[in-house]
């Protein structure tokens, strides 16, 4: 689990995935050797911006990982709001750095009006941005710390990158603040590779319908909903696997497929994740047997597909 701890301690809210982006590059040029197929490495600004193309092989399917994560941004004063939807209770730890220095804060909510702000020694400067301090814990059966949504499922497409043989891992950015990014990598992927297929490896919720310890989940719909075709070939691709999963039905909640789905190409997806608890909150706790699940699950779908 260290990768993976790693992965959970970088700060890259949504819109400033610039040093986690750096960091994966890093560490594909230095674990690619061993994987089965060198990919081709796509990243450049005027493109991508700081987002990832892993082009290996003949492509069918690409799977989409989001870097960032949600936080908080100083307003004016002691002021914060919040980056994407994080859970606000008050006495969290963030942690941060502006021009003076190194933050470790605590979160405050007023009692009356829910108006999100700090407790400091100093006023932070306005724009800074604020992100749970890093709690890691890992035993026998589950891990537990912030940001498994989405590192986790960032972990996820590394891992199946040592045994991919075909197939395009995109890593996104904008995710949790309403996205913007995937458009212009499922148009770039669309028109230069022909593949307009696609998994998306991030974290979703236990629910009373998806329970810890039982597999991956296969969701079947959110706010949206995918073409069922598709969604029915990755399910009787996952039964004959014997992979254990988890069919899910919710009627909320979106991830990378949005933009997916409103997209000028025909885009076909769906959301294959492990479920954790305490979402976006600094105690995010996933069971590792959905973990072993998820990466057992992309391996065999990404070749079957």
């Amino acid at each position: 689990m260290q990768l993976l701890r790693t992965l959970c301690q970088f700060p890259a809210p949504s819109g400033n995935e610039a040093a986690l982006a750096a960091f994966l590059l890093d560490y594909v040029r230095r674990e690619q050797a061993g994987w089965r197929v060198q990919p081709q490495v796509l990243a450049d600004d005027a493109r991508f911006q700081d987002c990832i193309l892993l082009v290996f092989g003949e492509p069918r399917t690409a799977v989409f990982a989001h870097l960032d994560s949600i936080g908080f941004m100083v307003r004016y004063g002691r002021e914060l709001v919040p980056i994407g939807g994080p859970r606000a209770e008050a006495g969290y730890r963030l942690v941060g750095r502006d021009g003076q220095g190194e933050i470790d804060c605590e979160l405050t909510v007023d009692a009356e009006t829910g108006a999100l702000g700090y407790e400091f020694s100093r006023e932070i400067e306005r724009g800074t941005e604020l992100t749970f301090r890093c709690d890691f814990r890992a035993t026998a059966t589950t891990v537990q710390s912030c940001y498994l949504d989405n590192r986790l499922g960032v972990w996820n497409a590394l891992r199946l990158c040592e045994t991919l043989e075909n197939g395009i891992v995109a890593f996104s950015c904008w995710e949790e603040h309403g996205g913007g990014s995937v458009a212009y990598l499922a148009q770039y992927i669309y028109e230069n590779y022909g593949v307009r297929q696609a998994l998306i490896s991030d974290i979703t919720w236990v629910s009373e319908g998806v329970r810890p310890g039982r597999g991956c989940a296969i969701s079947l719909r959110d706010s949206l909903i995918p073409r069922r075709a598709y969604v029915e070939r990755i399910r009787r691709i996952a039964e004959q696997s014997g992979i254990p999963f988890q069919l899910e039905v919710e009627g909320g909640g979106g991830s990378d497929a949005k933009e997916l789905q409103r997209a000028a190409q025909p885009w076909d997806w769906c959301f294959v994740g492990a479920p954790e608890d305490n979402v976006h909150s600094p105690n995010e706790l996933v069971d590792k047997r959905d973990i072993e699940s998820m990466l057992a699950l992309y391996r065999v779908l990404l070749e079957k597909l």
